[in-house]
């Protein structure tokens, strides 16, 4: 990385970048109205509804998540009514080189590429995070399992990115071995869990491939049950009735603001807006 000129992310780009996040997020939220889909706006950009009224000021990406059943209703209405020539839906069965483990809506003829993704080799644009919920077993030695499970799928995934990103000589070789395994081994993988995280109802429920900090084997099933309209940034869209018990559970006191050190947006190394 010493070679890379880093886009420092100025007032001036977020200023640019919002309009293209409330165009992906109304696009969204038109697709769930028309199709009776829930979702919710989701980690930070839910703390920004609920604190802010809109996008916390120095956050430069924005979130949206739904339960396993209605992002599948959500991705078979895409293929109807998503507008193809500006939205790009992205997951494993969309973009056979895509290796993360939840959806994204890519702002098609742009890019967003941060540092150690210099490698990529799929869709590149300006994206709203979907993280979809899948269940977690009550019993306590199968949530172990469980959680091991998916942080080795989550490695495997990461590989293409860990051979050259990683800390040390032995953890790239590690993730060189893993690299081997085919991406669509690590896919059938995920899918298997997938299927097997709902087979019935649970206590808690987790996006598999997305490490949590306060709440490791997820969050409250109950939040996905109800769902609300919040304004933000001038626009109506949804969030769970229970949000304060799920960003408590994933943040702890989410209405306390940060110290002024880590308001901060991350560094990018590409940047291209719509039409440049």
């Amino acid at each position: 990385l010493d070679d890379i000129i880093m886009i420092e992310i100025t007032e001036e780009i977020l200023q640019k970048l919002r309009p293209i996040y409330m165009d992906m997020l109304i696009e969204i939220d038109r697709i769930c109205r028309k199709n009776n889909i829930n979702y919710s706006l989701d980690s930070g950009t839910l703390i920004g509804a609920i604190r802010h009224g809109g996008f916390i000021p120095w956050d430069n990406d924005a979130d949206v998540a739904m339960s396993r059943s209605e992002y599948e209703k959500f991705f078979e209405a895409c293929k109807r009514d998503l507008n193809k020539e500006k939205f790009f839906l992205q997951d494993f069965r969309t973009d056979k080189n895509y290796r993360w483990g939840f959806p994204k809506i890519r702002y098609n003829n742009t890019i967003w590429l941060m540092p150690g993704q210099e490698k990529t080799n799929w869709h590149k644009g300006i994206f709203v995070d979907i993280f979809v919920y899948d269940g977690v077993p009550d019993n306590y030695i199968l949530r172990r399992i469980h959680l091991f499970i998916c942080y080795v799928i989550r490695k495997g995934l990461y590989s293409f990115f860990g051979r050259y990103n990683a800390e040390n000589i032995f953890l790239k070789m590690w993730y060189g071995l893993l690299y081997l395994v085919p991406r669509n081994i690590w896919v059938q993988g995920f899918n298997f869990m997938v299927k097997l995280s709902n087979i019935s109802k649970h206590q808690l429920s987790r996006h598999l491939t997305f490490p949590y900090v306060k709440s490791k084997y997820g969050m409250p099933t109950v939040c996905f049950q109800d769902y609300i309209d919040k304004d933000f940034e001038g626009y109506k869209f949804k969030i769970y009735k229970e949000y304060d018990l799920m960003l408590r559970t994933m943040y702890g006191d989410y209405m306390k603001l940060p110290p002024k050190e880590e308001r901060k947006s991350f560094p990018l190394i590409e940047l291209k807006f719509p039409n440049e």
